[in-house]
């Protein structure tokens, strides 16, 4: 039954005409595809009388529409319109043996699809159209304007690799495009911005981008498989008018393919698809077109499926030695290139062997996807044949049984291949596992054109092989990786979303491997462990499960080590050298992380090995390499060349990147590096004995101390370090060397640590040393007094201060006794010392024994020396610790002045003096100054530090505590939020530094108005506290302090006055009596008393706290007259109002000597004194 104008359809085929009369033959189906957004009929419609005005439309729907088209209200005010819809009205009277149809789909604003989509729905709909037996094969003409030509071209893009669309593609008599953008549209990009205005959905649009890659790769793909269709491209010749503006919607270079007529219709971009009538001279120019398609199609769909049918003729012969696996999952790119590749009939294929290379890592699924290939194109091929050629015996036997099959009586692979070649039938050849890099696999392709062969290999140089293409097989991407891992795991589907995480957690840990991700999913099944106890099972037995294998349906090695071991047999059979330093080169690799390792390693190593070549195992010591550690190297590093000779080593990796074991990185301007998948790299650890493995590990050990020099920060070796460490425990590597050579490994890398901060790995590197060479580690010694000195100063990075200073003393006293008052070493033990003493918060003696070290150092050094720069530091730190913030201003400005005229912008310890003069001008209220100053270090260091280095986060809070005083509470939050986000998770639960900046940022949101966030934030710290720390703790009294501010902020007065009078009783017995911190807490205490109308209390507490701090600060200390506008106002509550206004007079007064005349500090003085007056 025909379509109407009432009765179409929004989704699917709607038919005009359903072809011949009775006793005629339906000889072709013409059907034209809308574009984007566009009506069903309307799109279609031209309609002859146009009116003289239109309401507006919104513009995000006229994009694809022209300037004159109607509405049914203009019909209605201006009389009816004729309506001409010309496939119904122009195509069916002239094509009465047609069936001619239009295919509606929506795609318009707000409609979420892709173009995928949309051409997977169009070829299936025209599929249940085709069904009869007259229908499958009659001639197909396609007409599609705008999106609907891009639909078109993806839909027979997918039917090229697809047998299920075979007959439908090969029935294509030809294609008219009218204004498809094949390139895009610059007019995209307003509906682009359109659509996120009104909420649309933005992937049609994104895709109709102009030049956008994905269209090239469309057009490509099209281009290539339908080399010998007839298509016409036509393209529009006028702007569209689009009110507001005018445009080419598509322009003629996109809406046209290279090497294709192109006519151009005088109409713009709506227009192409809209016809008066027969006399219409755009419609003139399209009509021969289709006409010519129609008079050509019976003959040559006829002649492409005769092609077809004597090539194929059906599959004959079917030598496969399994069935795909029902657990294979995703591929479908690489599955359909392969497809792709097999079937171009392109002239320039015609005359050349047609084969496919896949490489990649074992158990990746290679042969999986040949076995998926195989299955899907098998009707296509006359034989499909497997050949395994992991060994030429093998290889052999599986060729002359191939050709038996048919008759042939070889004796040998040459006769097999012999065999093939002649055959004038189509066969496809697999020759699964050409893994061995030193064979020819040339040897085993047939010659000739009438194959396919694909080629499925470790070896990464067997690409060159492809003269259709190759792939390299790599991770599944992490949601296949999820779905292959529950399928495995025989999850209920159900169940997936509420187990994604922990999927994924496993997929990640395993690398996405997939052979290695079945096993896995196998184990769950097998009930060896639950879903969620898989990663604490894999790390305590992960040799075990690695090499499980399940009883049924095994791969070809049965798990995954046994894979990998199949590649380490290919060297281990080997007489070579070249094997052999393979092998010795994995085994290094194996101890260090599986993430890129420079190469640069083994150079720098070598070189630094000249320098202790002569050095003796007698002459060594803490902070000294020697001969022995020289002659661990490798032998592929060439100890007793003169010259650095990479040659050897690259051969090694050369051999190990063949097979796909290693990936070899070349960056741009940096040095070449090697990483591993993460199993392989288990893999290469776990397949040596313990023997073996302490061979490998102080072969690298001396590999990495060696290449490490004392100032740099080898950044880039941190992960290897920390992987090297965690290989095997100090106590047992201090065994494999005399002690005092063991140890100076040891201190190599435990320097490197303190160097990136890495302080709590180094916390417990050192106590490790300690244990295992029976060193105590708090009785300092001149033998290990280095060591020693790593230890002090790694207690006072992990918050241990005390500890730190009685070590720092004792470090000290030992260096007096032996060395002069000068002497370098004994100076920067006093400069630490005196740091000590300020974290100790005594910052008195900080200041005495500095001031004594920068006098010696002035008479002896020079003004730029490095040590001196550095006392003079720790000294206006120890100022600016004891409230002498302008001493300290001006030592630090002749610092940071030195430093930046001598040390580069980057250099540590420039920055380091900039963070502290930026300090110290916060202190003296010079806000704007210290903000400026802290935004250019914060820069550098963001540049230059990763993003967890606690130099970093340091100097990121401080500018925060800086926006905050200058007003800018939203970027203080900003920028806390960050630090807090990165503490939480690279420091422990209760560490000072972490607290504090959850302390600020809970300060932030008060200020910010955020009091319920900040007690939330806020009664975490406090609790975590109150279980880890001693109940005078002073991060702990701060943290109850702010908690305290909170509740105030947030109406909660009685809960602030408990915490707070816990507060101040702990303080008063722990503090001293002036302490600032004990006075902020009974400040706000009596402030929270008047908030409460507990007057009396408030004013007993403000009148101690305004005498304390009347005696101990400046006139115009912000401290001292905040707490005397308090009292006033306890005053006046209390009825004592000549107290109050006398009190409050003379805080006014001092606050306009000393703070602006907009400052609102002096303003809310001033406003309260007011009051006070007019209520006397």
């Amino acid at each position: 039954m025909t379509c109407t104008k009432e009765t179409v359809k929004d989704n699917g085929l709607n038919i005009w005409s359903t072809g011949a009369p009775p006793g005629s033959t339906t000889e072709v189906d013409i059907v034209g595809v809308q574009g984007l957004g566009s009506h069903p009929f309307k799109t279609w419609v031209k309609k002859v009388q146009v009116p003289e005005s239109k309401p507006p439309r919104k513009l995000v729907n006229k994009l694809w529409a022209r300037k004159d088209e109607k509405t049914p209200k203009q019909d209605g005010q201006n009389g009816l319109a004729k309506e001409v819809m010309w496939p119904r009205d122009l195509l069916v009277p002239s094509f009465k043996n047609a069936r001619v149809a239009t295919y509606a789909y929506k795609s318009g604003n707000g409609v979420r699809t892709t173009l995928r989509q949309c051409a997977e729905q169009f070829l299936n709909v025209l599929l249940q159209h085709r069904q009869k037996p007259d229908e499958r094969q009659r001639p197909i003409v396609l007409i599609g304007h705008s999106l609907g030509g891009l639909v078109i071209q993806q839909a027979l893009v997918i039917a090229a690799l697809d047998s299920e669309f075979r007959e439908l593609r090969l029935s294509v008599s030809g294609i008219i495009f009218l204004g498809a953008p094949f390139q895009g549209s610059s007019a995209a990009v307003l509906g682009k911005r359109l659509a996120q205005a009104t909420g649309g959905d933005l992937s049609l649009l994104e895709l109709l981008q102009k030049d956008n890659p994905d269209l090239y790769s469309l057009s490509k793909d099209f281009c290539t498989s339908y080399h010998d269709w007839d298509f016409v491209c036509f393209y529009e010749n006028t702007d569209a008018d689009f009110t507001l503006f005018k445009t080419r919607v598509v322009t003629a270079s996109s809406a046209t393919l290279i090497e294709r007529r192109m006519i151009f219709l005088d109409t713009d971009h709506s227009g192409l698809n809209k016809f008066t009538g027969k006399d219409d001279e755009n419609y003139a120019l399209v009509l021969p077109e289709i006409q010519r398609m129609v008079d050509n199609g019976p003959s040559i769909v006829a002649s492409r499926h005769q092609s077809k049918k004597s090539e194929a003729a059906g599959n004959k012969h079917w030598l496969v030695p399994r069935g795909v696996n029902k657990l294979f999952t995703g591929r479908s790119e690489i599955i359909d290139k392969i497809k792709g590749a097999i079937r171009n009939d392109r002239s320039q294929h015609a005359d050349k062997q047609k084969v496919f290379v896949i490489t990649g890592l074992g158990g990746m699924g290679k042969s999986e996807i040949c076995l998926q290939v195989a299955n899907t194109l098998r009707e296509e091929f006359w034989g499909v044949f497997w050949v395994d050629v992991d060994t030429e015996s093998t290889a052999k036997k599986d060729f002359i049984s191939a050709v038996a099959a048919f008759g042939s009586s070889a004796k040998s692979i040459d006769d097999a291949r012999q065999f093939l070649a002649n055959t004038k039938h189509r066969w496809l050849l697999i020759l699964d596992n050409a893994d061995d890099p030193e064979f020819d696999y040339q040897a085993y392709l047939p010659s000739g054109s009438r194959g396919v062969v694909i080629i499925t290999s470790r070896v990464s140089d067997c690409s060159q092989y492809g003269t259709v293409g190759s792939e390299v097989l790599t991770n599944l991407d992490i949601g296949l990786s999820k779905q292959l891992l529950l399928r495995a795991a025989n999850i209920a589907y159900e169940l997936w979303p509420s187990v994604d995480q922990q999927t994924e957690d496993i997929a990640n840990l395993i690398g996405s491997h997939t052979l290695a991700l079945i096993q896995a999913g196998a184990y769950i099944a097998k009930g060896y462990c639950q879903l969620d106890e898989y990663p604490e099972v894999y790390a305590k037995h992960r040799k075990r499960v690695l090499e499980y294998q399940p009883s049924q349906a095994r791969p070809r090695y049965g798990n995954v080590y046994a894979t990998f071991e199949a590649t380490a047999h290919v060297f281990e059979k080997s007489e070579s050298e070249d094997a052999k330093d393979a092998l010795r080169l994995l085994g290094i690799l194996s101890m260090l992380h599986s993430n890129a390792l420079p190469l640069r390693i083994f150079e720098d190593a070598w070189k630094r090995s000249r320098d202790v070549l002569e050095v003796s195992g007698t002459e060594a010591n803490i902070n000294t390499l020697c001969r022995w550690h020289a002659l661990q190297l490798p032998e592929f590093m060439e100890m007793e060349a003169d010259e650095w000779d990479p040659y050897h080593l690259n051969k090694a990796s050369d051999l190990l990147v063949s097979l796909s074991l290693v990936t070899r990185s070349n960056p741009a301007g940096g040095s070449p590096s090697l990483s591993m998948h993460p199993l392989a790299h288990a893999w290469a650890k776990d397949r040596q004995e313990l023997g073996q493995q302490h061979k490998a590990w102080i072969s690298t050990a001396c590999i990495v101390a060696l290449s490490i020099y004392d100032k740099d920060e080898h950044r880039d070796l941190l992960l290897h370090l920390r992987t090297l460490l965690n290989n095997i425990e100090v106590k047992a590597a201090s065994s494999l060397g005399p002690k005092p050579i063991m140890i100076s490994i040891f201190f190599r890398y435990a320097r490197c640590l303190a160097r990136n901060r890495e302080d709590y790995r180094l916390n417990s590197l050192l106590l490790d040393i300690f244990s295992a060479f029976e060193i105590t580690c708090n009785e300092p010694s001149m033998e290990y007094l280095e060591v020693y000195d790593l230890y002090a100063g790694n207690l006072l990075n992990t918050g241990d201060s005390k500890n730190a200073l009685e070590l720092y003393m004792q470090i000290v006293n030992l260096r007096e006794r032996v060395l002069p008052i000068a002497h370098p070493d004994k100076i920067v033990s006093q400069q630490w010392l005196a740091h000590a003493y300020l974290v100790n918060k005594q910052s008195e003696k900080a200041i005495e024994l500095l001031e004594q070290v920068v006098k010696i150092q002035e008479e002896v050094l020079p003004i730029t020396h490095h040590e001196q720069l550095v006392s003079q530091h720790v000294l206006a730190c120890a100022y600016l610790e004891n409230r002498q913030s302008e001493k300290a201003i001006e030592l630090l400005e002749q610092v940071v002045k030195i430093k930046e005229e001598v040390l580069p912008i980057t250099y540590p310890e420039r920055l380091v003096s900039q963070h502290e003069l930026a300090c110290a001008y916060l202190a003296n209220r010079q806000g704007e100054k210290a903000i400026d100053l802290l935004e250019q270090v914060v820069k550098v260091e963001e540049e230059v530090l990763p993003i967890a280095h606690p130099d970093r986060l340091t100097s990121q809070h401080v500018l925060a505590q800086a926006y905050l005083d200058n007003r800018q509470a939203v970027k203080a939050i900003e920028l806390l939020e960050q630090v807090v986000r990165i503490q939480e998770e690279t420091l422990p639960i209760a560490h000072p530094d972490k607290i504090v900046s959850q302390q600020w940022l809970a300060h932030a949101y008060l200020v910010n108005k955020q009091s319920e966030k900040a007690i939330e934030l806020l009664e975490q710290v406090v609790k975590i506290q109150e279980e880890v720390l001693p109940i005078t703790y002073p991060e702990q009294l701060v943290s109850q302090y702010v908690l305290a501010r909170a509740y105030l902020e947030n109406k909660q007065v009685e809960k602030a006055i408990d915490l707070l009078e816990q507060v101040v009783e702990v303080e008063e017995e722990a503090l001293p009596i002036a302490d600032p911190g004990q006075l902020a807490s009974q400040h706000i205490l009596g402030h929270a008393y008047l908030q409460n109308r507990q007057i009396e209390k408030a004013i007993k507490l403000l009148e101690q706290v305004v005498k304390i701090r009347e005696e101990a600060l400046p006139i115009a200390d912000p401290g001292r007259l905040a707490s005397q506008h308090e009292l006033a106002r306890a005053y006046y509550a209390n009825g004592q109002v000549e107290e109050a206004i006398e009190l409050m007079e003379q805080v006014v007064k001092i606050k306009g000597g000393a703070l602006p005349i907009g400052h609102q500090g002096r303003i809310i003085s001033e406003e309260v004194l007011a009051h006070f007056k007019e209520g006397a």
